[in-house]
């Protein structure tokens, strides 16, 4: 099991478009297999991170999901958005090994 980890600088101008476009990803993921734990937005602190983190079987098979996600029309329609509305300043992507009991 791998979990994407997501850490966004966002506009915080444009919080709004940014959630939209959070909740544009949750079913994407879904939709290939992941599982999302949901977007994590900024209320007290710093006003321009926000995160994200989403589980998949392997990092074969996220992989996968992002190979097929370039194809798609739903998430080239959401990649489109983010670059429209300019919500996004950067990002960076981590991956983790989840430890349970």
């Amino acid at each position: 099991m791998i979990t994407c980890y997501l850490r966004y600088i966002i506009d915080p101008y444009k919080l709004k478009e940014f959630e939209h476009y959070g909740k544009l990803w949750i079913p994407l993921v879904e939709k290939f297999g992941g599982r999302h734990h949901g977007y994590f937005l900024p209320s007290e602190g710093i006003s321009n991170v926000a995160l994200a983190m989403f589980t998949f079987p392997s990092l074969a098979l996220y992989e996968e999901y992002r190979n097929k996600s370039f194809d798609d029309p739903a998430c080239q329609a959401a990649f489109a958005y983010a670059e429209q509305t300019r919500c996004i300043v950067s990002y960076e992507r981590s991956f983790f090994r989840p430890v349970f009991e």
